[in-house]
């Protein structure tokens, strides 16, 4: 696999690459990635050009020299016998399960891959390209569709449901095993045009799929949403997708036939719940009197969020519009997935 330097350095080819990617590039229509690209297009609908753009774009930005070197310097790799490390992927958004890959292989280990069935275009493509720019990470990354055997540690994402089988069968390995997450956003009353407005890019984004896609919102008491739906007027045009708008027509019949209160503009609906996994087309709030007995709340309720997004409210709060820009050193659910590895 080659030393440190070398997989920092393929890694940071594979970021030159995404920046200068362009889907619509009329030269680079035949390119072997650029079909992978719209392959995963055609066989997912949630996978519009838009949100492909915006992961491969999102990766390309990340991927630099000066933040793979920040992001690693903080651990200490040894170059040892590689492990083979079992990934098994969610498949919601593009390129979902592509950090864990990146930590396994800059670590020195190599990766035997499931992937989600939503989501099998794009990462092999990815890894094409990367062993192009570095011969030694050829045969570093196995996909496997059959059983998965012969590996050394586990990591795997699905739901509440899938993460008990995971346990029963991975759990006499070394392993990360996560559940179901959502984030939230607590808003105040005070913020501008602009902050909700960029809330609407944390809530719609990848069709609010994502574990870091905002599904609840924590309002004073008597909060007026006007002001919230004035700024989401930008995003209108997601109605116009045909799955998500079905989802929204859906949950709103639902509500309705069901004589529960929300509210709605046309292409989002907000119900007051307790709950944090608000269905397509929707999200929950529910409202507080107290920052101090909210902090409390957030505190016992934290193994249920991803993000919080918060403007001076908590530690660790994800700035306004931010949640679907994670930086290298975000790991899912806090768990540092460098030092898990290195532990292996």
């Amino acid at each position: 696999m080659g030393s440190l330097e070398r997989r920092i350095q393929a890694f940071v080819k594979l970021g030159d690459f995404l920046r200068d990617f362009r889907m619509d590039d009329p030269e680079s229509a035949e390119d072997e990635f650029t079909l992978a690209v719209e392959r995963a297009g055609s066989r997912n609908g949630w996978f519009t050009r838009e949100n492909l753009r915006h992961a491969l774009s999102a990766w390309g930005k990340e991927l630099t020299e000066e933040n793979l070197r920040s992001w690693i310097s903080a651990y200490e790799i040894p170059e040892k016998d590689p492990k083979v490390v079992a990934i098994i992927m969610a498949g919601n958004i593009p390129l979902v399960g592509f950090h864990d890959l990146l930590c396994v292989l800059i670590t020195g280990h190599k990766a035997l891959v499931k992937l989600a069935s939503g989501d099998t275009e794009l990462l092999p493509a990815l890894i094409k390209k990367l062993e192009d720019f570095e011969p030694h990470f050829r045969g570093c990354t196995v996909f496997s569709e059959g059983v998965m055997k012969g590996f050394d540690a586990v990591i795997a994402t699905g739901s509440d449901n899938t993460s008990r089988y995971f346990e029963y069968y991975f759990g006499n390995k070394p392993h990360i095993i996560r559940k179901n997450r959502n984030s939230a956003a607590v808003l105040t009353g005070d913020e501008s045009q602009e902050k909700l407005r960029a809330l609407g890019e944390d809530i719609f984004r990848y069709f609010g799929l994502g574990c870091r896609s905002v599904s609840k919102l924590f309002v004073p008491e008597g909060y007026d949403f006007q002001d919230l739906f004035t700024a989401l007027i930008p995003f209108e045009g997601i109605k116009d997708h045909h799955k998500y708008h079905n989802n929204y027509d859906y949950n709103k019949a639902v509500y309705l036939m069901s004589e529960f209160p929300f509210l709605d503009n046309g292409f989002l609906v907000l119900k007051e719940d307790s709950g944090y996994a608000s269905p397509i087309g929707a999200v929950y709030y529910e409202t507080y009197d107290s920052p101090g007995k909210l902090k409390e709340k957030l505190e016992s309720d934290r193994e249920k969020i991803q993000c919080l997004v918060a403007e001076g409210f908590i530690p660790g709060e994800v700035p306004f519009g931010q949640t679907q820009n994670p930086s290298l050193s975000d790991y899912a659910d806090g768990v540092d997935t460098v030092e898990f590895l290195l532990k292996t």
